[in-house]
């Protein structure tokens, strides 16, 4: 018998090992993952209520219902509106806390742990805690306005669609701040400390050294932080149901609460179904970029 004959099992062996211990988290994923993806296209493509036996085949008519519905076109702009107030002001606002608070002293771990503590709140938590500030009558945002005479401000901050989303937004940056903070914390205490040492010496001042060293440096987090919060942005759902169920009227409706709507109000669990997909595409696509960028990096 022949060396290659008795060293084949062998290699077989270490082809089907990986595969044995790979196999329960791959029954897992297509069990749990895509067969529910596949199913959930099927019924974008049929008009089905959610509970009956009939789920007739529609084919695309889900979809090209949505370029009719203006309820979606006003979701689309306030998912686009979400997106870039929820992006940026967190970005900026976690930056900026986390310079000042990179410094060493004996209040940073305090106001650390108090800065990221709205990020680990449950959202219905933090609606609750919005919705009473925002409280016509007894909130503290309109009491304050009162007591400081600028009553004329008072208003009922989620119950009109001129402030409602805007409102809502801003509970948003709140909680959404502690996150990129938290990153940029600890990618700052990577940065060398003899750059700015030398940078010091060739008389570089704060702000310079900010733009030609801390912000240059932070590259790959701001990768990093853009594009987790672009596919978490796209997923907006409980904070906004939350505090508003989508109204007053369709003003705070964004894609996630009129897919919602549709599926377990009006019972047109097709065109829901569509909605969900629609919105899985553009996460996926937002995604993809941060994907390739961590598999060129490992």
């Amino acid at each position: 018998m022949s060396t290659e004959t008795l060293d084949r099992p062998r290699s077989n062996r270490r082809t089907l090992t990986p595969l044995l211990f790979a196999a329960p988290a791959l029954v897992i994923y297509l069990g749990f993952l895509v067969w529910p993806a596949l199913q959930a296209l099927w019924i974008s493509l049929t008009d089905w209520d959610g509970l009956s036996d009939d789920n007739s085949f529609v084919g695309l008519d889900n979809y090209l219902a949505m370029l009719d519905d203006n309820v979606v076109g006003i979701a689309a702009v306030n998912n686009i509106l979400w997106s870039v107030v929820t992006i940026v002001l967190p970005m900026a606002l976690g930056l900026l806390l986390a310079v000042v608070l990179n410094r060493k002293s004996r209040t940073s771990p305090v106001l650390r742990t108090i800065f990221y503590a709205p990020a680990v709140l449950p959202l219905v938590a933090v609606a609750s805690i919005w919705a009473w500030l925002y409280d016509p009558t007894d909130g503290a945002i309109n009491t304050v306005l009162g007591a400081v005479g600028l009553d004329f401000l008072e208003q009922s901050w989620l119950g009109q669609d001129s402030t409602a989303i805007w409102a809502v937004m801003i509970a948003a940056v709140w909680v959404r701040t502690g996150f990129p903070m938290l990153l940029y914390l600890a990618a700052l205490q990577s940065i060398p400390d003899e750059q700015y040492e030398a940078a010091s010496m060739d008389g570089a001042n704060r702000w310079q050294q900010f733009t030609r060293i801390t912000f240059p440096s932070l590259k790959d987090t701001h990768y990093i932080v853009l594009a987790l919060s672009l596919i978490e942005s796209f997923k907006v759902f409980d904070l906004v149901y939350a505090m508003t169920y989508g109204g007053p009227g369709y003003s705070t409706q964004v894609m996630g609460t009129w897919m919602y709507a549709n599926v377990f109000q009006y019972f047109n669990a097709g065109y829901g179904t569509a909605i969900a997909v629609v919105i899985t595409i553009v996460a996926i696509a937002a995604g993809v970029p941060y994907v390739r960028s961590q598999v060129r990096n490992s």
